[in-house]
């Protein structure tokens, strides 16, 4: 399976297999409850203050596969990867909050 940017989505490294983020509206409205406005998360990231815990969380709740991963496992997936190497996933799925499907 292979990310789809038509959805939107984006490919991360967990847990050793390249895993599919699907910005769903199911998935988006959890991550929302959790974190609060999509849309402050979208300024927190852009002013450079997206807290790690908020950037593992989005991922988790946009991962396709996600009864198979645990949070836990997102978020040292993330600090394997680096920050850095996170972003490339982060900007495409705020840029799907924010653009919505072209």
């Amino acid at each position: 399976m292979s990310a789809n940017p038509e959805r939107g989505e984006a490919a991360f490294m967990i847990a050793g297999t390249m895993r599919i983020l699907r910005p769903s509206f199911t998935a988006l409205v959890a991550a929302e409850e959790e974190l609060g406005p999509l849309f402050t998360l979208v300024e927190q990231a852009s002013e450079g203050e997206l807290r790690l815990a908020d950037l593992a969380a989005l991922f988790w709740h946009c991962l396709v596969e996600q009864g198979q991963i645990s949070r836990e496992d997102v978020g040292e997936a993330v600090m394997q990867a680096g920050l850095a190497s996170a972003m490339a996933p982060l900007r495409i799925l705020l840029a799907q909050i924010l653009q919505g499907r072209v």
